[in-house]
């Protein structure tokens, strides 16, 4: 498949655009760091906006204490080469803290109490602009996000009160308490991110790329097995060749059955895919408007 080079750049010089926006209009700026490959993006075009000056901005991750070994290497690393402070807030702490409950039983999953520890971090360290990776074409909440999103005193979003960006014109005005979401890369697609990660060899975590791992199959979605998760009597344990194509908590990450081992054959396995993105992700199978419902409560 041909790169349209020219359409990938335009998409870059956009997101460049966003990011320099951000930094401009607030004070207290953080790159929301998954580990996945559009965080990694968004390191790498907020690397070039900047250049030859340092990232203003800090990286935040969220770990669920569930989370792939292989992503919290790829996050750190990436702290590391991009010389940006890396702040590490832990669901765990807000456990044993009270604020959220640790869900038990077959499906618990701790990806629903990030959105509390996620706010209590921005609150606690001030941060009045959180940058993320989220693009609208991953799912039908994500498609209603403006490039500036903002967020009020409690950390909520409301779909019907956004700020309209008429010719690229973003107002970051807010009172103290709120804070807005930055998306540069909102108007990007999945196959424009494989595009750009190859056109500029930007590094990856191993995970979106077919290697042997244990897996197990629970609603039509395959699994990562870890130790702690509990199976259900019908569910087996096998192994076969799997890959990523989004990264989160390992409760929820569906995986691929694939064989590609490379961005070129990933880029031609995604052009080809009529499953969504996300149509993976367990976390998202809870109810109809699942993700809607997160992000009203603050998630990503």
């Amino acid at each position: 498949m041909q790169i349209n080079a020219g359409h990938i750049k335009e998409l870059e010089d956009e997101a460049v655009f966003v990011v320099r926006e951000a930094a401009a209009q607030f004070e207290n700026k953080t790159i929301l760091f998954s580990g996945g490959k559009d965080s990694a993006v968004l390191v790498h075009v907020a690397r070039k906006a900047f250049w030859p000056a340092a990232v203003p901005f800090s990286l935040l991750h969220i770990d669920t204490g569930h989370n792939f070994e292989e992503t919290l290497r790829f996050r750190n690393e990436t702290a590391t080469a991009c010389g940006c402070e890396l702040i590490v807030a832990k669901v765990q702490d807000s456990i044993d803290r009270g604020r959220v409950a640790d869900e038990h039983g077959i499906n618990a999953s701790r990806n629903r109490a990030q959105s509390v520890t996620l706010l209590d971090a921005i609150a606690e360290y001030g941060i009045d602009a959180a940058i993320g990776g989220g693009r609208r074409d991953e799912e039908k909440a994500r498609a209603k996000e403006r490039f500036f999103s903002h967020r009020d005193g409690f950390g909520q979003w409301d779909p019907k009160n956004q700020r309209p960006e008429l010719w690229n014109i973003f107002n970051g005005r807010k009172n103290i308490g709120e804070h807005f979401r930055i998306f540069p890369i909102g108007n990007w697609t999945e196959l424009d991110v494989w595009q750009y990660i190859m056109m500029e060899n930007i590094r990856l975590p191993s995970l979106y790329f077919s290697h042997k791992r244990k897996i197990f199959c629970r609603g039509g979605v395959y699994l990562a097995y870890a130790d702690f998760m509990k199976l259900k009597p019908s569910e087996e344990i096998f192994e076969a060749n799997v890959r990523c194509r989004t990264v989160g908590d390992i409760t929820c990450t569906g995986l691929t059955i694939s064989t590609a081992a490379s961005v070129k054959e990933i880029i031609a396995e995604t052009a080809a895919s009529r499953v969504t993105e996300r149509g993976g992700r367990y976390d998202d199978k809870r109810s109809e408007a699942a993700m809607e419902d997160r992000k009203r409560e603050g998630y990503f």
